[in-house]
């Protein structure tokens, strides 16, 4: 594993007291005596400072500083100069240095000028990202359901996030698998190191090693730098790898090696990179399906799945339906300067019937466009447009739990059927309340009760 500093110093005294130094601070350190090692070791590994002299035997720090920018334009370098060589140091600030240390060093102002820098570093890789994610839309704000069901998988995501094995999400488009992912990520010992997210399905698969994998100045028409891939981005944090069951075969040995070993190489490059990440996949495929196919390697599977996590569709926690569509309204209302916008009885039981084929993510789009449709203080089923087709069968077990023994089935889907009817009957009667009781053969006051019980 790669060190945080790297130490570029002739002197062996200073450069044995430079490193006792910043590893009384917690820093680890790596250390040379020459610009030619300090080259050679900023081709194999990765560092987030670079500490080095600017007077070296076979080279210059000016060719330490070119090395720390070409293996990585993020990286800081901090020069260390003697009184009479401060024209250099002032050069070496010009040529991209981020700051400068006089000698005899003194250890304090070292510490303060390091962690300034990595706070730097930090920053700005988080800019970087923050930039990314900036163009996407978050399902929700935080994980939110109280759904039985949901709370195992939180519960599945609270013990992987205490370990670093690897967690597959399985689960279908618009359960939230990203958003439990980075809810891993922040529950984690990871939590304040970077989480880069790529789709696999996204990607055209020419491009896709590009983006994970970076390249080298030269590596191809029109490849005018460096780039770094996602790999590199979140070295000490989480990749997550979305849609990891479209990732072409060809790419698949490539994954592998970054899951088992952490190492890869640049698109054009000779040298090995190592990385210190944890790898977060999800899938709505069947890799299982798709291994006896041919389409999935194997060994990538099971090196994938060490912690598999089965994320349930909308339709298997609909206890939280209501809790979701009022908390995405209240967003959407927000932000079009209508606050106390809410769900009429009829909207509310059309949500509650709806089978969610979309799951998470059709349930946030209904809500936002109910919001812009609606005109008055509440949001009508007609508003939601649902529409009749939408709806398609599923089965029994997409509905009701059906474990446990016959007596807990019998009682959950007699309370699920009393659900579906009440609500049928509430949008079949537009909010009548007197008219919904008649058809159920209900009193006014025993309907109210199982309303209030539903939420």
């Amino acid at each position: 594993m790669s060190a945080d500093v790297l130490v570029v110093e002739d002197k062996d005294s200073l450069r044995a007291m430079l490193c006792k130094t910043l590893e009384s601070r917690g820093f680890s350190a790596d250390d040379c005596g020459d610009a030619y090692e300090a080259r050679r070791k900023l081709q194999t590994s990765r560092f987030l400072v670079v500490l080095t002299d600017l007077r070296l035997p076979a080279g210059s720090g000016f060719e330490v500083l070119q090395a720390a920018r070409e293996a990585d334009s993020q990286m800081p370098v901090i020069v260390m100069t003697a009184f009479g060589t401060v024209e250099d140091a002032v050069r070496a600030m010009k040529d991209g240095a981020a700051d400068f240390l006089m000698k005899p060093v003194d250890t304090d102002h070292l510490l303060l000028v390091l962690e300034r820098a990595i706070d730097r570093r930090r920053l700005m890789t988080e800019y970087v990202l923050l930039k990314e994610d900036y163009q996407r839309r978050y399902g929700l704000p935080q994980v939110l359901g109280e759904d039985p069901v949901f709370k195992e998988t939180l519960l599945s995501v609270q013990r992987a996030a205490q370990s670093e094995a690897n967690v597959l999400l399985l689960g279908e488009s618009g359960t939230g698998k990203e958003l439990l992912a980075r809810s891993l990520h922040g529950l984690s010992a990871r939590g304040k190191g970077p989480f880069v997210a790529i789709n696999c399905a996204a990607i055209p698969e020419a491009l896709l090693e590009n983006e994970l994998f970076g390249h080298e100045k030269g590596a191809f028409t029109g490849a005018n730098a460096r780039k770094s891939g996602k790999a590199e981005m979140a070295h000490r944090g989480t990749l997550f790898l979305d849609e990891i069951g479209d990732m072409p075969l060809a790419l698949q040995s490539k994954i592998l090696r970054l899951v088992q070993e952490k190492q890869f190489e640049r698109i054009g490059g000779l040298q090995t990179l190592t990385v210190d990440v944890r790898v977060v996949a999800a899938t709505n495929r069947d890799l299982r399906a798709a291994v006896e196919a041919r389409q999935f390697r194997e060994d990538l599977f099971f090196r994938l799945s060490v912690f598999p996590i089965d994320v349930p569709p909308l339709r298997r926690r609909r206890a939280d339906i209501p809790l979701l569509a009022d908390v995405f309204l209240a967003r959407f209302a927000n932000e079009l300067g209508r606050r106390g916008l809410a769900l009429s009885p009829t909207a509310r039981a059309a949500l509650a019937a709806h089978s969610w084929p979309g799951n998470v993510r059709e349930l946030q789009n209904t809500l936002e466009r109910a919001a812009i449709l609606s005109d008055g203080a509440l949001v009508e089923v007609e508003n939601l447009r649902l529409g009749a087709d939408s709806t398609p069968p599923v089965a029994l077990a997409d509905v009701v739990d059906l474990s446990g023994t016959l007596e807990e089935v019998l009682q959950r889907v007699g309370e699920r059927a009393e659900q579906e009817v009440v609500a049928r009957a509430m949008q079949q009667a537009e909010g009548d309340k007197s008219a919904a009781a008649k058809q159920l053969g209900l009193s006014v006051t025993a309907l109210n009760r199982r309303l209030r019980r539903e939420g």
